[in-house]
């Protein structure tokens, strides 16, 4: 029976969207609709349990009918320490999955879990175990540690660890358990792979062999759970690497035929994870659909499919087409956790789209929690109660100036619009969005627009929201308006000097040196080549940066004290197709050296090991390195502060009072107006999960 709330909604979605709410049938268990959360990760896990379990009730309430975990490890042979993943080694990790299938129940959707037993993907650091795996083999990390070849007991032990994980999921109130065979990582997919696996038995050679254990687990998995659970199977049809991989139109399509209806799911992508989650920047919404297209051509079993959809549209084409039953997400409910409602609520224009820029997955490569650029609730729905939907009203009847449109500002006078303050936005220049519309226009980051536009139209529809473009403000205008609270958000500028990780003093340069900040190269500056561009910022900016200048015909060469290009964009999946492009546009990259000295024709670089030099020609040298805060006005009205009566609070936020990333910026807007109003604490602002101590006796 419908809620009534439910039938409400109905009537007012857009009739085009009434297919994606039709329930779908997975072995014994029905969806609510066709909105599949996918099992994703999110730095939280087995650490911080009660962050986890909230952030996916949350998703539920959300409208997504079903709602999985991440990988969970299943026996202490293979841990992923310090990658903080989900734990069922035995009985005592029950509790914390009861949590997450409460949480989610209670607003009608299905849980998936997702066992994983990953082989070679671990060095075992906290178990200090030998890895196994099908062949003899060094583990995937760097660790000097191999693993051992698996012998037909360990074979059959690892059947019997996925039989007791699929029961224990079963009393934890899991509906739906998976048997993962996709990304690379798990021992499945390093049997069925003819890179990892040249065993002589009956495990190893041909693909019917190499496919053996995955059908042997899921049959187990079926016969142990399958009359109240639904069985899905998470496959990597396409990896994307021709005939040494698995491929669409070979042995990735093989292996669905193979086992096309044992399964009760499909839930299929490409391999691995860098595919998969590709950014905006290297792919664009439905990348996967190709790849995947053939999957229900070859199975009756309902079929689900990632690829950044947004766009609902584009949703009911995948269902009404046949190439899909359910649409499934990970980045896009990570952003939006409420996009189902909103749909069904009739309310499309307010779903916060993502833009594919995998803050989000840098959680499981820090081991922290899950962050979003355009949903700064992410992670903190326990921590600090925080609903990506609800908010507290205002605490007073009062007002707030924010100076500066950039994403801190948008976002605080979002927040305190949606509180009921009446909010007033100052932007100097002609457009709000700030640094976004800056890098919203380099090649490959035009989603990231997203963040202004989402908030721009958000405001727009707020009558207590006054914006005023074409408005810098002086500090004396600052105090003249007479609102109750002044926020400073007018952002950081790149910096020209050369200072960041690896020179503490501005580089040396000769008379005659042509220097640019980022900015200006950006905006279309004329540039005299060759150009040096000095990467020590090490994300998205200096990449992006040598990419545009390169379109633009110049010779560059890219330096970088680090050993790759755009380093820490390993932390999203970025860095190796980073690199391939910018060699493949014939931009030079020297990696390991410093610039020293910078002259009208050449620019002086120096091994960061040996400190040798050498000069490159370089006509123009452009530094990314780091950025400084805009924060003259913030200390010209705070000097006035103390001469006025009835003076406002006084607050600057964003890069204008810490440079960072984007996500941080909207973060800090968020958190300033939530906490408006909050008597401060001197305590954590947030909850904190802490160890329980063991019982010494056991």
């Amino acid at each position: 029976m419908n809620r009534p709330e439910q039938t409400r909604e109905a009537s007012r979605r857009d009739p085009r969207y009434d297919i994606l709410f039709e329930p779908v049938q997975i072995g014994p268990v029905q969806t609510r609709n066709r909105f599949y959360q996918v099992p994703h990760c999110n730095g939280m896990g087995h650490q911080f349990p009660s962050s986890m379990a909230e952030m996916r009730g949350v998703k539920a309430e959300g409208g997504w009918g079903v709602v999985c975990t991440e990988q969970v490890e299943i026996h202490h042979t293979s841990e992923l320490t310090p990658i903080i993943e989900g734990r069922l080694w035995d009985d005592a990790d029950l509790p914390v999955f009861q949590r997450m299938t409460d949480k989610i129940h209670e607003h009608g959707s299905l849980a998936g879990i997702e066992p994983c037993y990953d082989g070679l993907a671990t060095p075992n650091r906290y178990s200090r175990e030998v890895p196994m795996a099908p062949s003899a083999r060094p583990v995937a990390y760097p660790d000097p540690v191999q693993a051992r070849a698996m012998d037909k007991t360990d074979i059959r032990n690892l059947r019997r660890w996925y039989v007791e994980a699929a029961k224990r999921s079963k009393r934890a109130g899991f509906d739906i358990i998976y048997v993962y065979a996709g990304h690379d990582l798990n021992a499945l997919s390093h049997f069925l792979s003819r890179r990892w696996n040249d065993r002589g038995d009956e495990y190893g050679g041909s693909l019917e062999n190499r496919a053996r254990l995955l059908r042997e687990v899921l049959s187990d998995t079926k016969d142990a759970v399958g009359d109240t659970c639904g069985v899905a199977i998470r496959f990597g049809v396409e990896e994307m690497m021709g005939s040494d991989g698995l491929t669409s139109a070979g042995e990735g399509r093989d292996v669905v035929e193979m086992l096309a209806d044992i399964p009760d799911l499909w839930d299929v992508n490409v391999s691995d994870w860098d595919n998969d989650s590709m950014t905006s920047r290297f792919a664009e919404e439905g990348f996967q659909d190709d790849h995947v297209a053939f999957v229900k051509k070859v199975t009756q079993k309902p079929v689900v499919g990632v690829g950044r959809y947004t766009s609902p549209d584009k949703m009911v084409s995948l269902i009404t087409s046949g190439a899909l039953d359910l649409i499934g997400a990970a980045r896009p409910s990570i952003a939006d956790p409420f996009l189902p409602r909103k749909i069904q609520e009739g309310r499309i224009e307010d779903i916060r789209e993502c833009i594919g820029c995998n803050i989000c997955v840098t959680a499981d490569f820090t081991s922290s929690p899950l962050r979003c650029t355009q949903n700064p609730t992410m992670g903190e729905e326990w921590r600090r109660g925080w609903h990506p939907e609800r908010i507290d009203p205002r605490h007073a009847d009062e007002t707030v100036l924010i100076v500066g449109g950039g994403p801190s500002g948008l976002e605080a006078a979002r927040a305190l619009g949606a509180r009921g303050y009446g909010v007033t936005l100052a932007e100097a220049t002609a457009q709000l969005g700030g640094r976004v519309l800056m890098e919203g226009a380099l090649p490959g980051l035009a989603a990231w627009r997203r963040v202004a536009d989402y908030r721009t139209y958000q405001i727009s529809q707020m009558a207590n929201v006054e914006t005023y473009l074409e408005s810098p403000l002086t500090a004396n205008q600052v105090l003249e308006f007479g609102a109750d609270h002044v926020v400073i958000a007018t952002g950081a500028t790149w910096c020209e000097s050369g200072v960041g990780r690896e020179n503490h003093k501005p580089i040396a340069r000769a008379p005659g040196a042509n220097v640019l900040a980022v900015e200006a190269v950006a905006e279309g500056a004329e540039i005299t080549g060759p150009v040096v561009l000095f990467d020590d910022d090490h994300f998205y900016m200096g990449g992006v940066l040598a990419e545009l200048l390169r379109r633009q015909g110049h010779e560059v060469t890219l330096v970088t004290p680090m050993p790759l290009a755009s380093y820490w964009t390993q932390n999203t999946l970025e860095q190796e197709r980073i690199q391939a492009r910018l060699l493949e546009m014939g931009i030079g990259i020297v990696p390991l050296h410093n610039v020293t000295h910078i002259g009208a024709e050449t620019a002086e670089i120096a091994c960061v090991y040996t400190e040798r030099t050498r000069d490159i020609a370089c006509r123009t040298f452009v530094p990314v390195t780091m950025r400084r805060p805009v924060e003259t006005l913030y200390h010209e009205v705070q000097a006035q502060l103390g001469k006025r009566e009835n003076a406002p609070s006084l607050t600057r936020i964003g890069d204008c009072f810490g440079p960072g990333t984007i996500a941080a910026a909207v973060y800090a807007g968020h958190r300033y107006a939530r906490e408006l109003g909050d008597p401060a604490s001197q305590a954590a602002p947030f909850r904190r999960e802490l160890p329980r101590l063991a019982d010494l006796n056991t």
